[in-house]
């Protein structure tokens, strides 16, 4: 597959300003700004983060079955605009109730991103004589944690030089979500070479052989489209859950870590950032291009267990060099598991409904998004400050167990047929 043409340059634009602005609220401004300025409680800084995880989650089948009816260019535009409006919310209001309203949109605003990825990588693949998708995956992958950790680096930069200027930091991501709206105004309505079943009827040639449905008629069709098409092992489903769950459970407490056990300063927790994140963002795309080569399979066992270990060993370290150390064994899994996950993923897609499959997946993936922080904090207050990455850890092994239950299942289905 070709990464330079022009529909993945821009998801990888798109992308990467998305989610340098989410990553730049929710990891780097928000808990601050929230409890520090507005003096709101933790509690309620945590309930408006799980009201953007929620947004960004419950939405994502209905956009990817949107994404099938109006193309790529309306769904991703509209949804983009709600960013806008979020993070205009979030200058302005200082209310417990409206930020967490301008969360929820902002999830909302968060949710098709994936689903359109997804969908357009996929049919973009199917085009191609390889059919291959890992080496893309990783480049949309590697554009989502360059945002995602850029994000967070620029704004502490901008507090340290700017007199701990919040309006100045809320700006630039207004300017950036602005950007981004302009980007996706330059995306396909359709990938040329894509049918999309939703779109055609009858073989009677009206309307050049499409016919238009009723959106109730239009959904049950598609409803019954996905139960009739989507022949994946009962497996798949806790492991899409467990995925995320996993970085969910870190996500939360990994900051407060770093600074209660670790006692890193600023500049060092940017560091471990930097050594954990860019390891993972320069190994994504050869990883990919390996993963289209030679399978996911070796990926994902390697990726699983190393994660697993490299989880366990972050928990129990109280010395600056080997958490450094435990932080890039984990950043080198990630780029094994993610460009595999998602073409593992991808080759469980049937070619009808592909965007509505693909927000599926991501839903049931993104719950575990909502459910690992809640836990995290449980186990943080309740049992010790180490535990949640221990946990997340042995949910890797699980998910390493269930990759080799499904690839055994799927073989021998493939030997009986």
């Amino acid at each position: 597959m070709n990464l330079a043409s022009p529909f993945i340059v821009k998801m990888w634009v798109i992308i990467f300003l998305v989610e340098f602005v989410k990553g730049s609220l929710l990891v780097a401004l928000l808990p601050v700004y929230m409890e520090n300025i507005l003096g709101l409680s933790v509690t309620v800084v945590g309930f408006a983060f799980a009201m953007q995880y929620l947004g960004d989650n419950l939405f994502r089948s209905p956009s990817g079955w949107i994404l099938e009816r109006v193309g790529y260019r309306w769904t991703m535009t509209g949804a983009l605009v709600l960013i806008v409006l979020a993070v205009t919310m979030i200058i302005y209001v200082t209310d417990a109730v409206w930020l967490s309203v301008a969360c929820l949109i902002l999830g909302i605003g968060t949710s098709p991103l994936w689903p359109c990825v997804m969908t357009g990588v996929t049919d973009l693949a199917g085009s191609t004589k390889s059919g291959s998708s890992g080496a893309a995956m990783g480049a949309v992958e590697m554009a989502s944690l360059a945002g995602t950790g850029i994000g967070p680096i620029t704004v502490n930069f901008l507090m340290d030089h700017g007199g701990q200027s919040y309006r100045v930091a809320f700006l630039v991501l207004l300017g950036c979500a602005m950007a981004v709206v302009g980007v996706s105004l330059l995306l396909p309505s359709r990938i040329s070479h894509t049918v999309h079943s939703s779109s055609h009827g009858s073989a009677d040639g009206s309307h050049g052989g499409r016919k238009r449905l009723k959106p109730w008629a239009s959904l049950k069709r598609t409803l019954h489209q996905v139960r009739t098409t989507l022949k994946v092992s009962r497996l798949l489903y806790p492991a899409l859950f467990l995925q995320a769950f996993a970085i969910g459970l870190m996500t939360p407490v990994v900051t407060l870590f770093a600074r209660t056990e670790l006692h890193v300063t600023p500049n060092q927790f940017s560091m471990l950032l930097i050594a954990g994140g860019g390891i993972t963002v320069l190994a994504l795309i050869p990883a990919g291009r390996w993963v289209d080569r030679i399978g996911t399979t070796a990926f994902l066992n390697v990726g699983f267990l190393l994660a697993a270990g490299s989880m366990a060993l972050f928990s129990q370290v109280r010395w600056l060099p080997l958490a450094f150390v435990s932080v890039m064994l984990v950043g080198i899994s990630y780029a094994l598991i993610l460009p595999a996950w998602n073409a593992f993923l991808a080759k469980q897609i049937p070619k009808g409904e592909r965007g509505t499959v693909w927000g599926l997946f991501l839903t049931l993936q993104g719950s575990g998004m909502v459910a690992g922080p809640v836990l995290s904090g449980k186990l943080w207050d309740t049992v010790g400050h180490g535990v949640p990455f221990l946990v997340s850890g042995f949910v890797m092994l699980l998910l390493f167990i269930l990759h080799l239950l499904i690839v055994h299942r799927t073989k021998l289905k493939a030997e009986l047929h």
